[in-house]
C-alpha cells in the first residue's frame, strides 16, 4: 500500500476526532508550553530516577507490550496522519523497535576486586532528556527513545513533528498509561500538544534539560550541534551500495530493492545509490 494524502474528514487528519486540540482533555503527559513540558518530566525524574533496575524492567516490560497491542495501529494512524510511506513498512518498523530496543537488561552493574580493592561500575541517568522526533518516523523513534532513555531512569521530553503531532501525542499518553500501569510516575513522558520550530528551539535550550537527542534533517541538527548542550543528532543519510565483483548479483539485487523501498525510501538509512565496479 502506497502513501497517499489524507482525507479532510479521516478520523486521522488533524480535522479529524483524534486531532489532539478537538479532544476533551490532553493524553497524559501532553501539554500546552514546554516550561509545563519541562517541569512535569523533571517532577516525574525525582521518583523515576531513584527506581531500581528490577522496578524499571517491569515498567519497560509494560511499555513493550502496550506497544506491542497498539503499535500497528499507531503505524496505520503515522501513515493516514502524514501522508508518508507504506503501512506495512510502518508496521515492521514499530514491531522491531518495540522488542529490540536494548533496555535496563544492558545496564546491569558490574564489579572488580583486586588486590587494590574493589572497583563497581553502575551506570546514572542524566536526568531529563529533550527529543525532537521527525514525521517521517514518528511513532518508531518515540517508542525506540521512550524505551531506551527511560531504561536508563532519565525522563523525556518531546518536540515531535508537527506534522504527525497527532499519532506522536497519542503515542506518548500510550507510554504514559504502560508506565503507570506497572507502578511508576505520570509524566516520565512528556510532550508540546502543539509542536513548532520556535517550542523546539525553546525546548533546545531549556535550563531544565541536560542532554538532546535530536533525528530530523539539517537544519534542526544544526540548531541542537550549536545549543551549549551535550547532543546526540541524527540527520540526513545518504547510504551508499557498492557492488564489485565479490557479489552475489542476484541476491544483491533482491536486497537493494528491499532496502531502497523500505517505506517508500523516505527514511535516512534506506539505500539511495549503487555503486556497480
Amino acid at each position: 500500500m502506497v502513501g497517499g494524502p489524507v482525507a479532510p474528514d479521516s478520523p486521522m487528519s488533524p480535522s479529524g476526532s483524534r486531532a489532539v486540540e478537538r479532544r476533551g482533555s490532553l493524553p497524559p503527559g501532553v501539554f500546552r508550553s514546554i516550561d509545563d513540558c519541562v517541569a512535569a518530566a523533571a517532577e516525574a525524574f525525582k521518583t523515576f530516577g531513584r527506581l531500581g533496575l528490577s522496578k524499571r524492567k517491569e515498567i519497560i516490560a509494560s511499555i513493550r507490550a502496550s506497544m506491542a497491542e497498539h503499535g500497528d495501529d499507531l503505524a496505520r494512524e503515522a501513515w493516514e496522519e502524514t501522508g508518508l510511506g507504506r503501512i506495512e513498512d510502518k508496521i515492521r518498523k514499530n514491531r522491531l523497535v518495540t522488542v529490540k530496543t536494548p533496555g535496563p537488561e544492558v545496564l546491569e552493574p558490574t564489579a572488580w576486586t583486586g588486590d587494590d580493592g574493589l572497583t563497581l561500575v553502575e551506570p546514572a541517568p542524566y536526568g531529563v532528556i529533550a527529543a525532537i522526533t521527525p514525521t517521517t518516523n514518528p511513532t518508531s523513534t518515540i517508542i525506540c527513545n521512550s524505551i531506551g532513555m527511560l531504561s536508563a531512569g532519565n525522563t523525556v521530553v518531546f518536540n515531535v513533528h508537527p506534522g504527525a503531532k497527532q499519532v506522536s501525542c497519542r503515542n506518548v499518553g500510550l507510554i504514559n498509561e504502560a508506565v503507570m500501569r506497572a507502578g511508576g510516575p505520570p509524566n516520565v513522558v512528556t510532550a508540546m500538544g502543539e509542536p513548532t520550530i520556535a517550542s523546539a528551539q525553546t525546548l533546545m535550550r531549556h535550563s531544565g534539560i541536560r542532554l538532546l537527542v535530536v533525528t530530523g534533517g539539517p537544519g534542526v541538527v544544526k540548531e541542537a550541534m550549536s545549543s551549549g548542550k551535550r547532543a546526540i543528532c541524527a540527520g540526513p543519510g545518504n547510504p551508499p551500495v557498492v557492488v564489485d565483483e565479490t557479489a552475489i548479483i542476484d541476491q544483491a539485487a533482491r536486497h537493494i530493492v528491499t532496502g531502497a523501498s523500505l517505506d517508500n525510501n523516505v527514511i535516512c538509512v534506506d539505500e539511495k545509490e549503487v555503486f556497480v565496479v
